[in-house]
Formats: C-alpha cells, structure tokens, sequence
C-alpha cells in the first residue's frame, strides 16, 4: 500500500453519526444546564469555496460542543477534522466520524494536515474544523496566537470562506455550567488574495479575538434570551432538595420549576 492509499479521506458515517448524536444528547444534558448560541444567523448556507470553522480552545469539551454546532446549523455538510495519530489509532471509530490522523509536532504531521486539509477543501459540500491556537488556551486570553497549520494552508487554498467560533464554559445560576458560543463574522478569500502566511494569523487572530471578546460581554451579561438554545441540560440540585421543592410548590398549588436561580432551561 502506497503512502497516498494510506492517506485516503474516510467519508463520515451519517449513521453513526446519528447515534452518536443519541449518546451525546445525553451525556451533555448530564453535565451542563444547556448550550446556547449566539448570532447563529452568520453560520454562511451558500459559502462560495471551501468552508473552514476556526475557534478557540479552551477545554477538553471542544469537540463535543462542536459536534452538536456542526448538525444543528449546517446538517447537509460533511464534517471534518484532525486528531492526534495515536489517539485515532485507538478511538478507531472516531475515522468514522470526520477525524483524520496527524502526528504531532513532526514535520510528517504537518504534511498530513495539509494534504488531509486540501483533500477536504477540495470535497464540495465539506467543512472543516480547526483550532488553530493548538493547545488548551483560557477563553479570556488576548490575543489568541496561532500556530502556522492554518495560515500554511490558506497559501494554498484558491478560494475560501473562514468562520471564527468563540466557546465558553461558565457558571449561571444553576448547580451545572452553561456551554455558550458565539459565531462571528465570516471572511472570504479569492485567488487575489495572497499574502503570506503571517498575515493570516494575524487577520485570522484579531476576527476571532473580536469574536471571544464579543462572547465575554454576553457571558458577563448572564441574559439567555441572547442566545439560541441548541440543548437543554440538567438543572436542581439533589435529590432531597428537588424533593422537597416539590413537595413545598404542590402544598403552594404552585408549577414545580427545577431551576435554582431565575433562569428557565432552554
């Protein structure tokens, strides 16, 4: 087998996607009050090229988050991504799913992104995901600072639409967090616009450092009617405390409410 048939772009499986999107549900309803989205509406329908989401990164629930972003606002694409080799080498099924391998920090890795990446961009009706900062950074961290995969790649990439993505994990007024993320503007490029890579980081830094700073205001302001709920979690507290909450509303012919403060799940 050739290095080239080695590296063949596995389609994502809209089956297992689907039940994995069953377990998902669940698993983050176990864990966080809801997830909500901000400025939804500029996820692009009709991009013209190739479409690359980039984001920040700040936690370990990334992916997941991103999983259920990817089918709510944009259900028809195929979705993509790249994970570390020896992690894809034991989650095998994660191939399955829109993952493809890269060796970290070696010069082969970052030929596999790249011709990973072009095969995906080259793919109509493909979208991929990056997180270009490439390490776990705080979501209030500015400026974000980028390694070069990305920017490398634009250098190749004739015609491309670039959708920065901000997430947050942050307390309410609930017992579990809130996973808040805000879309923001998108950037197209065409074949007249070649700069070196260095200029892209930077253009590509200050969009999505707008769009994080845009996501801080909106987490300070604590207002969910500013977000789009995607996901409604778990709320209360215990099991005694809920108890008798609902023992304490029924005595008061009162509508049971789970919620600790005065938020409404979404």
């Amino acid at each position: 087998m050739t290095a080239e048939s080695k590296m063949r772009l596995v389609k994502p499986s809209r089956r297992l996607l689907g039940l994995f999107d069953t377990y998902l549900r669940w698993y983050l309803r176990r864990h966080f009050h809801g997830l909500r989205v901000a400025h939804g509406e500029r996820f692009p329908r009709d991009a013209a090229g190739a479409l690359i989401v980039y984001l920040n990164h700040p936690s370990w629930w990334d992916p997941l988050t991103c999983i259920m972003i990817s089918r709510r606002f944009l259900p028809q694409a195929d979705h993509y991504a790249p994970m570390d080799e020896s992690a894809l080498e034991r989650y095998g099924f994660f191939a399955k799913m829109g993952l493809f391998p890269v060796e970290r920090k070696t010069s082969r890795g970052a030929m596999q992104f790249v011709r990973y990446s072009m095969r995906v961009l080259a793919t109509p009706g493909s979208v991929l995901w990056l997180t270009p900062e490439g390490r776990f950074a705080d979501p209030r961290a500015q400026p974000p600072v980028f390694k070069d995969g990305m920017a490398s790649l634009l250098a190749r990439v004739p015609c491309a639409t670039l959708l920065p993505l901000a997430i947050e994990y942050v307390f309410w007024d609930e017992r579990l967090p809130e996973i808040l993320v805000n879309c923001g503007e998108a950037i197209s490029i065409d074949d007249g616009d070649k700069y070196e890579a260095s200029h892209w980081s930077d253009v590509l830094g200050r969009a999505l450092g707008r769009t994080q700073e845009e996501l801080a205001a909106l987490a300070v302001a604590r207002d969910p009617t500013k977000f789009e709920a995607v996901l409604a979690g778990g709320a209360g507290i215990g099991f005694a405390y809920d108890l008798m909450k609902r023992i304490g509303s029924l005595a008061r012919g009162e509508q049971y409410a789970a919620e600790h403060g005065s938020l409404r799940r979404p």
